[in-house]
């Protein structure tokens, strides 16, 4: 492995404490220098290849972009160490809608409009304002240590994009998917474009249904209707009734007169009607309702649009002509009820759309829009799931499949200026429409030269649809397509699996022949520590640069991996990052440790799987299923596993137990070098598990470990996984020292309950179950007398217990700890009174406010709840405290 040529550091010490943020900027320089991670496709190893889900150029990091950019890492990172040839581009999304509305807000500030500029200049403006701003995401997301090619840096408006985009659209066009025509779409008044279906947001909403009287041209009755939108009611051009609906039957075939307009309208039968809703007559408006559109076309209606691109009346409407949509349904509603037709106003909880971009209402419009044909090319997209693609978690599959098999047509064309500019020309002459991938210079039908580009641009989601090829230089067959095409894994948010997934299958699998990814892995939201959706109107939102600066990049990262269970939402909280923290810092003083008793240079190798001490074979069959458990879990995308996994096997096992058992060698010269080449390796292997979670400080130590005379430190990012050595599975040597663990934990858990200090020497009796065990224990004596503090052991089968002793057993063996002259007992027992009374009397509040009828039917329930669950609690600290009482009593008595 190449040496790290970096800011050097002596390689015996590392500093009292470690501070992250030094160590973290001199890695991340280093390994953007030295382009660590741009991999070369003609390199050895299985290509592995992931795309970044490009973050909005207007964006900042926020704590979902941490957990995505987190989890794209370990896996990035592990893949090197197995071997593989990576690669991981990165880049940032033009926005087209965001990124707009961001510059205009600047142009108001100066008092002018984008139109004031004109488009040329207001594209200028827009490109300087993201060579201003725009990189400030990229620079986040470095700050999260992200293993990306830096150098293949791409951005959905650079130029080889641009000409992916033209070769897309065009190939669409003249393959009949992409159509030009009338049809209802979407429509933001406030950013003035259409929005495609899923750019819809849909809010819980209260709202109201009128039920208003249309009377019957013929003058012999009436039908009722019942509407959320008055304010359509000049638009409507039918009336229809489900055909089985008995009430209405007779009324089909005649006509009905518009309120307050006079117009005459049809009454029509439909089998979509709902009948047991409002009254079971529907309004047909079909310029202001999706599902009206399709009625109208299915019935040959009149198309009637009352409300224009500004939510303002148009002429159509009659008397309310010029108003606000929302003054023309307070007016003829009113006008309806002075003529005696308002039957009734209801309150209705209802869902209206929104924007996604600026949350303004969204109106059903009809316009000349341009679609792709989604429709035909979602069925190769749903069968490629499972065939070819798998979604994990599974359960996601079934709201995937849900959606392609109710898609409508992607509506494409935004009328804004920023974003590519659909490359449709209409002749002026004979008005022929040219689509083309260059700038046609003339007609090719009758060769005018005046030529006008349609002004709209694309849907920001039409660029990003073809990310997973477009960034490895489609439409040129580059090595980097040929090497890494198609990618094996997409780690996005499930909120976007109809923005993005389903469009990048489809794009995929049309230009590419193949599916762009082999799995995609769908996280979960974060949510706060009680499982409330974060959000700066609720004050709860968790910035990630402010918890890098606060606990380092490798708290968080760890913190985010740990809580990364496949389908479940993170519950986030300061304090959680600020216990990984302590992680950090337990690795970092056991590395001060191991450095300390190893020497300058790597200690001298030994045979491994021969290796003799009951610990020394206990913690390297650990760390050989650590190796190989923490590898599936990775594979299968279990990340909270793998860091479980690593955190145990650091702290429980390596920390607590290992580096306290290998004290004893470390004063022994003839055990010594055994006992600093276990230490050396395990330590090795262990930066290089943890390393994919927590990058940082795991290179910091690696570079200040013992190397071979005449090395140089190399780089961990650059060290393959540690290989296996079946030969240091030893599960009958676990199994011994894991019974001598139990009889130490043992001692531990007694002195703890029975308020004996840990330090405090104790005696110990232990009564083995045969002569095995008897000789294991013998052969552990020093071990236990030591981290047990005992000043007394006694080992053998006809021992037996005093009265006044605590026990246990462990693995058989029964663990006897007389208690005489180990505990006060007098004083015990006046301790124990005490607490027993002050939580008597606390046990008597809690029971009385659960027995007040009162407080029980009108708290919270959470309230009543926690309140039950302290009372589980104190009566269980009763029975303890009881019991102890009651074993100090005899004790005493003994006496």
């Amino acid at each position: 492995m190449a040496a790290f040529h970096g800011e050097s550091k002596m390689a015996d010490t590392l500093p009292k404490g470690y501070e992250p943020h030094d160590v973290e900027a001199r890695w991340r320089d280093h390994w953007q220098d030295n382009r660590t991670f741009t991999p070369d496709p003609d390199a050895q190893g299985e290509p592995f290849s992931i795309v970044i889900p490009p973050p909005n150029v207007t964006g900042a990091l926020h704590i979902g972009h941490a957990l995505n950019q987190t989890l794209i890492d370990v896996l990035c990172r592990h893949a090197r160490q197995k071997g593989k040839n990576v690669l991981w581009v990165p880049g940032t999304d033009h926005a087209g809608i965001a990124t707009q509305n961001v510059v205009e807000r600047a142009l108001a500030k100066e008092g002018k409009t984008r139109q004031d500029l004109g488009r040329e200049a207001f594209i200028e403006r827009v490109w300087q304002w993201r060579e201003d701003y725009g990189h400030r995401i990229l620079n986040q997301i470095r700050a999260l240590g992200a293993s990306v090619d830096w150098t293949r840096l791409r951005f959905t408006m650079d130029e080889g994009l641009s000409a992916a985009v033209r070769k897309v659209f065009v190939q669409l066009y003249n393959e009949g998917l992409i159509y030009k025509g009338d049809y209802i779409i979407n429509w933001c008044s406030r950013c003035h474009t259409a929005l495609a279906d899923d750019e819809v947001e849909h809010e819980a909403h209260k709202g109201k249904l009128w039920k208003i009287r249309y009377h019957l041209a013929d003058g012999s009755g009436s039908i009722t209707i019942a509407t959320t939108r008055p304010e359509t009611i000049p638009g409507d051009t039918a009336i229809c009734v489900h055909p089985e609906d008995e009430r209405y039957r007779h009324l089909v075939g005649k006509t009905a007169i518009v309120p307050v307009l006079g117009r005459e309208i049809p009454i029509i039968a439909d089998s979509y009607v709902d009948r047991e809703f409002g009254t079971g007559a529907l309004k047909v408006t079909p310029c202001h309702d999706h599902n009206d559109w399709a009625l109208g076309k299915k019935h040959d209606l009149e198309f009637l649009q009352v409300i224009d691109e500004d939510g303002i009346m148009k002429a159509e409407s009659g008397p309310y002509a010029g108003l606000k949509k929302e003054d023309c349904r307070t007016k003829i509603v009113a006008d309806i009820e002075a003529a005696g037709d308002l039957l009734a106003v209801e309150d209705l909880d209802n869902s209206v759309g929104h924007c996604y971009r600026c949350h303004t209402v969204v109106e059903p419009h009809v316009s000349t829009q341009w679609f792709v044909a989604t429709t035909k090319m979602a069925p190769a997209a749903r069968k490629a799931v499972p065939e070819l693609t798998r979604i994990l978690p599974e359960s996601w599959a079934k709201t995937y499949y849900h959606w392609l098999d109710n898609i409508r047509d992607w509506c494409i064309s935004r009328q804004i200026w920023w974003g590519h500019r659909i490359p449709a020309w209409t002749c002026a002459q004979c008005g022929e429409l040219i689509v083309a991938e260059h700038d046609p210079s003339s007609c090719p039908k009758c060769g005018c030269t005046d030529l006008k580009q349609d002004e709209d641009v694309l849907d920001t989601w039409f660029s990003s649809a073809l990310w997973p090829f477009s960034t490895m230089g489609w439409p040129e067959q580059t090595k980097d397509l040929a090497t890494w095409y198609p990618t094996s894994v997409l780690v996005t948010g499930f909120d976007i699996i109809f923005f993005w997934v389903a469009r990048m299958m489809m794009m995929g699998q049309h230009f590419m022949g193949q599916v762009p990814f082999h799995d995609v892995y769908l996280h979960a939201l974060v949510r706060d520590e009680t499982g409330r959706k974060m959000s700066k109107s609720t004050g709860n939102v968790i910035d990630p640069l402010e918890m890098i600066d606060k606990y380092g990049c490798d708290s968080l990262r760890f913190t985010l991996t740990a809580f990364a269970a496949m389908g479940r939402d993170i519950r986030l909280s300061e304090a959680r990052i600020e216990g990984y923290r302590h992680f950090v810092n337990k690795l970092w003083n056991a590395a001060r440790f191991a450095l300390m008793n190893l020497p300058g240079t790597a200690p001298a190798p030994v045979a491994l799987e021969s290796v003799e001490g009951l610990h020394h074979q206990w913690i390297l069959h650990r760390l050989e299923q650590v190796k190989q458990d923490m590898d599936k879990a990775l594979e299968e995308y279990r990340f909270n596993d793998a860091a479980q996994l690593g955190y145990k096997f650091l702290w429980n096992e390596f920390c607590d137990w290992y580096l306290e058992l290998i004290k004893p060698d470390m004063q022994d010269e003839a055990r010594k070098p055994v006992a600093q080449y276990v230490l050396w390796v395990v330590l090795r292997e262990l930066l290089l598990l943890l390393h994919p979670i927590i990058p940082f400080v795991t290179a910091e130590i690696w570079h200040a470990l013992p190397v071979p005379a005449g090395e140089q430190p190399t780089d961990i990012a650059l060290e393959l996984y540690p290989a296996a050595r079946p030969g240091c599975l030893h599960e009958a040597e676990a199994a011994r020292m894991e019974l001598v663990q139990g009889i130490i934990v043992a001692v531990r858990t007694i002195k703890a309950e029975l308020n004996i200090s840990p330090g405090h020497k104790v005696g110990l009796m232990l009564h083995p179950v045969d002569e095995a065990q008897a000789a294991l224990l013998e052969s552990c004596r020093q071990m236990m007398t030591t981290l047990a503090r005992l000043e007394d052991l006694q080992i053998g089968a006809g021992l037996h217990a005093p009265k006044a002793s605590a026990s246990s057993v462990v693995g058989g063996c029964q663990v006897i700890v007389p208690l005489k002259g180990a505990v006060d007992l007098a004083g015990e027992l006046a301790r124990l009174d005490k607490e027993m009374a002050k939580l008597e009397k606390d046990l008597v509040g809690v029971q009385s406010k659960l027995h007040n009828e009162s407080f029980v039917s009108r708290a919270p329930a959470q309230v009543v709840e926690r309140e039950r669950a302290r009372a589980e609690q104190l009566l269980d600290a009763k029975a303890k405290m009881q019991a102890l009482r009651q074993r100090f009593s005899e004790a005493l008595n003994e006496e």
